[in-house]
């Protein structure tokens, strides 16, 4: 790929990238959010058509005009969500709009044969009749790569393929990896993680503000180069924490109990503390947050809020009360993507500004700009469409939109999870200065250094139990870990 260009409006995507993958190669793709990384791969999948540049695969011109156009010169796009049908087989998924037919009926039998060939070659041992739903993300990630390799590919794009996949399933996905490098499939791999892109690309390629940047071997890297690179300057300052003597407990859960995934589970979190939650995939946190907030049903136990009882309350009355979720997938639960900033920050006060019927603009104005100030929201206005900023804005207009109630607890749920080196420094500085001006927060994460690096204590779950409790003198990763596989005890 050679100067390619994509403006959209008031947005310059692509000014002049470039990129060149070789066969049986991984090429990491590096970028904050907003470098144009997605975009320029939405340009080689077919999805925008750019506005000048050249495409040339095995030496000649391609011209990519559509999704359908790019699969059929071997490009296959395995996206961040998955894009599968859940009530269909794994072999129906496969060849979904390829059916496999005899006599003018589908074949199942046929495609389970076929499926069964192509699931062996990306080393996933499942039944091609089995029901894509009943399957892990992870599996069903393989399946995507297992129907892709169907479509005879030449050059796979994966756009943050381990965001929620837990390090057993990581191992499998990297195994799998090298084995089409073996295969001589060229693989453009898109991640934040500077750990995966050592240990699993040949090079890397750069990107900043829609540009090329360089391309370096990955060994002859390090990561402080490549933070530069993206950035533009060393990140001295990545995790920023200023350690507080904790206030007054704002928030206590007492023997919290919700179907097999939540279990007696009790905490306390004080004004000015960073509380983190951690445990491996499927462990219970995310369920017991929403348990506490009321958006899953408990079966027993109450909660707390400034000393009162908010347990029979409902979660919009627990919200007015000063306690805050900002959860973990933003595109589903956090935002509205076809609507502007100011509709998405404004939405959960309005209150604010809106009194008998009547809608102070000015005031919801100020409360939005406020917003895109405080948090550096990088926009040309707040009536830009939030689904056209990057994902670390994104994060930000969530993070602005229930900062605009001021609440007492604000909970994160995988704060920075597909978000870059540069916006997770700035949410960090921004939990930072939230917990040293007196309020309490709790942190959903599993990325085990931002755990130890920003929390005063850490809580650590595992079938659905808190098994550990740690405060900062104890934080070990071993421990950490110990907790977190632990089965069967209480």
């Amino acid at each position: 790929m050679k100067d390619i260009m994509k403006t959209f409006p008031g947005v310059k995507a692509l000014d002049n990238a470039q990129l060149t993958l070789y066969e049986g190669e991984v090429l990491g793709l590096l970028g904050e959010n907003g470098a144009g990384k997605s975009t320029l791969m939405n340009v080689l999948g077919g999805i925008y058509r750019p506005d000048s540049g050249e495409i040339r695969i095995d030496g000649q011109d391609a011209r990519i005009d559509n999704v359908v156009a790019a699969q059929n010169l071997g490009i296959a796009f395995i996206h961040q969500e998955i894009a599968l049908v859940p009530y269909l087989s794994v072999a129906e998924n496969i060849f979904l709009g390829r059916e496999r037919m005899t006599a003018g009926m589908v074949d199942k039998n046929k495609m389970y044969r076929e499926a069964r060939q192509w699931l062996e070659m990306v080393g996933l041992d499942v039944n091609p009749a089995t029901m894509v739903n009943s399957l892990s993300i992870g599996r069903q990630q393989m399946v995507e790569i297992a129907k892709a390799c169907s479509l005879n590919m030449k050059l796979m794009i994966m756009d943050e393929p381990t965001s929620s996949l837990s390090e057993k399933e990581v191992e499998l996905l990297f195994a799998m990896i090298n084995r089409l490098k073996e295969k001589n499939i060229g693989i453009i791999y898109i991640s934040h993680k500077l750990s995966e892109i050592f240990a699993i690309t040949n090079r890397v390629c750069v990107m900043r503000d829609g540009g090329y940047v360089g391309t370096v071997i990955t060994q002859e890297s390090s990561q402080a180069e490549l933070v530069q690179m993206m950035v533009g300057r060393e990140l001295s300052s990545y995790y920023v924490r200023s350690f507080n003597e904790p206030g007054e407990v704002v928030l206590e859960a007492r023997n919290i109990n919700s179907g097999s995934r939540v279990i007696d589970c009790s905490f306390q979190v004080r004004k000015k503390e960073i509380l983190g939650f951690y445990g491996l995939v499927g462990a219970g946190r995310s369920e017991l947050i929403k348990a506490v907030m009321g958006l899953y049903p408990r079966d027993s136990g109450s909660v707390f809020l400034k000393g009162k009882d908010v347990s029979k309350l409902s979660t919009m009355k627990i919200q007015e009360r000063g306690l805050a979720l900002v959860p973990e997938n933003r595109k589903l639960e956090g935002l509205i993507l076809k609507n502007t900033i100011q509709f998405n920050i404004s939405v959960s006060v309005l209150g604010k500004f809106i009194k008998k019927l009547r809608v102070n603009t000015k005031k919801e104005k100020a409360i939005v700009d406020k917003g895109i100030a405080d948090l550096n929201i990088k926009t040309p206005s707040r009536d830009q469409t939030v689904s056209n900023l990057s994902g670390g804005n994104q994060q930000k207009v969530v993070l602005a939109k229930w900062l605009a109630s001021n609440p007492d607890v604000l909970i994160l749920d995988e704060p920075t999870r597909g978000v870059d080196v540069g916006a997770k420094a700035e949410i960090y500085s921004i939990m930072n200065n939230l917990a040293a001006g007196g309020m309490a927060i709790i942190m959903i994460s599993s990325e085990m250094p931002e755990i130890i690096n920003m929390c005063d204590r850490i809580l650590i779950m595992s079938e659905g139990r808190i098994r550990g409790n740690l405060d900062r003198s104890e934080f070990e990763q071993q421990k950490i870990l110990h907790y977190a596989v632990a089965e069967g005890i209480k």
